[in-house]
């Protein structure tokens, strides 16, 4: 009796277990699939976004775009020497083994090997010494001062055990981060498992727009963020099976004039193409109301070094008009100019409102569409009089040197438009050597206000970020920077 008893009991803890619903995969489809999952390598933004997932880093950034700690915080013993104290989380390698900072110093040891190749260690060129104090403290010493220095470490720390053996951490990931590799099939299909509850994340490459919005309303596909037309965004929100959502993103889009042009290099030009622009009417009806207009240049007001208080320029044909007039330009006389973009569906759109806004003002616009690799290089080379990109993920306010410093002209940097201004660049100066972050504010805010100014760009837009779910998903918060993070925390 006991004995069938036993029997009847195992039989119904094995029927429970079966009617036990199996844990679905949720599938996350990209327009691109990743290019590369090792850290020390990674550039693309769609492999930096997993890797945030598969990886910890020393530093990381909050809200206002401030370097707060992820693995390590830090204390600043003199000018140029930081030492960073690892905490407890985070600190478990997906082998099991434990991250210390010998771990730390191998990554970064590797990075500032130039043979190495890593397309990291320009931004890392001034560290001159690391020094690993015990398991848990490590010394950077750099050469000159650095504020800044802390939110540079955002590259995920790998094993230094597996460095040695050359491990393949670009297709074979293994980090401290709150996922880790299940299976990388054919590059089309990543699978990575959430360690604390077991959720597996399927990645899928889907680069068709269209394509990729059928297999979600078809359930194929769970979840999609951003890489979507206005009309297909649109599309969805109608849909009962789909739910939409939009967030608020730090993405600058801008138009560039070339200031060595002897058309574009004319203030009273660029600031009647800037008073021509209605991009309340652009961000409308081309972007579907899925993005917000820019006053501040590259950094949002939210930043903390941002200009919140900065002054735009609104749309005004008539001011425009005057300003043509005054600068010899009529109807019999029109300015000519031509404008530069990709080939990409989207970016033409807009070159084609652009064009048609300032026709009314009398500026004839010539629009010529290239392959991205030409449209690129032409930019960089500095052919053209007007252009449009977008500035994607900024987080550090040094871009300034990067993208405005006349030693930045390329190769050099990105001073596209061949800027060349003294105050502006003394600006630049003075903030990199300011010595707290509120100091580099002040300076950073006062280079806006000259960079307004100068108007070497038009500040045009912040882009959203989109996300399209199956309604039965919950928990995804969508990041400013467009990040996966959000993962850490959705669930069916």
């Amino acid at each position: 009796m006991k004995k069938h008893y036993l029997l009847i009991v195992f039989l119904l803890i094995l029927l429970s277990a079966c009617n036990e619903p199996e844990q679905q995969n949720l599938r996350f489809g990209l327009s691109v699939a990743p290019v590369n999952l090792d850290p020390r390598f990674a550039t693309d933004a769609i492999s930096m976004r997993i890797n945030r997932l598969l990886y910890r880093a020393l530093v990381d950034f909050d809200e206002n775009l401030r370097p707060t700690p992820d693995l390590a915080s830090w204390e600043q013993l003199n000018a140029t020497q930081y030492r960073f104290h690892l905490g407890d989380n985070g600190r478990q390698f997906h082998d099991g083994t434990y991250l210390t900072a010998k771990d730390v110093k191998a990554t970064y040891d590797f990075i500032l090997n130039k043979e190495n190749a890593s397309p990291h260690r320009g931004s890392l060129a001034s560290i001159t010494q690391i020094q690993v104090q015990d398991d848990n403290t490590i010394d950077f010493v750099l050469e000159k001062p650095d504020t800044l220095f802390p939110g540079r470490l955002m590259v995920g720390i790998v094993p230094a055990t597996l460095i040695e053996q050359e491990h393949p951490f670009n297709k074979q990931p293994l980090g401290s981060g709150p996922y880790e590799l299940v299976n990388w099939q054919e590059t089309s299909h990543l699978y990575l498992k959430r360690r604390n509850d077991g959720q597996v994340i399927e990645f899928l490459e889907v680069k068709d727009p269209t394509v990729r919005v059928l297999k979600l309303v078809r359930g194929e596909v769970d979840m999609v963020q951003n890489d979507l037309s206005p009309e297909l965004v649109t599309w969805l929100t109608k849909r009962d099976e789909v739910k939409v959502i939009k967030g608020q993103g730090t993405n600058f889009t801008y138009l560039g004039f070339n200031l060595e042009d002897d058309m574009t290099e004319q203030f009273i030009v660029r600031e009647a193409i800037a008073y021509a622009l209605n991009r309340q009417e652009i961000i409308r009806y081309v972007l579907g109301n899925a993005a917000r207009p820019a006053s501040s240049f590259l950094l949002p007001a939210t930043h903390w070094a941002g200009h919140p208080g900065l002054p735009s320029y609104s749309y005004n044909p008539e001011k425009a008009r005057a300003l043509l007039a005054q600068a010899g330009f009529s109807k019999e006389k029109p300015l000519k100019l031509s404008y530069k973009t990709s080939n990409n569906p989207n970016r033409i759109r807009i070159a084609t409102v652009i064009q048609q806004q300032l026709a009314t003002v009398g500026i004839d616009m010539d629009l010529r569409t290239y392959d991205w690799g030409t449209f690129y290089g032409d930019i960089k080379a500095g052919r053209f009089q007007l252009y449009s990109l977008s500035w994607v993920g900024i987080k550090m306010p040094d871009i300034f040197r990067y993208v405005f410093h006349s030693s930045a002209i390329p190769p050099g940097g990105a001073n596209r438009g061949r800027l060349k201004h003294a105050k502006i660049d003394g600006l630049i100066e003075q903030a990199e050597q300011a010595q707290t972050f509120e100091n580099q504010a002040t300076f950073y805010r006062q280079l806006q206000e000259e960079l307004f100014s100068e108007l070497p760009y038009v500040p045009l837009w912040y882009e959203d970020h989109v996300l399209a779910t199956r309604q039965q998903i919950s928990g995804y918060t969508l990041a400013p920077d467009g990040n996966y993070d959000g993962l850490k925390t959705v669930h069916f």
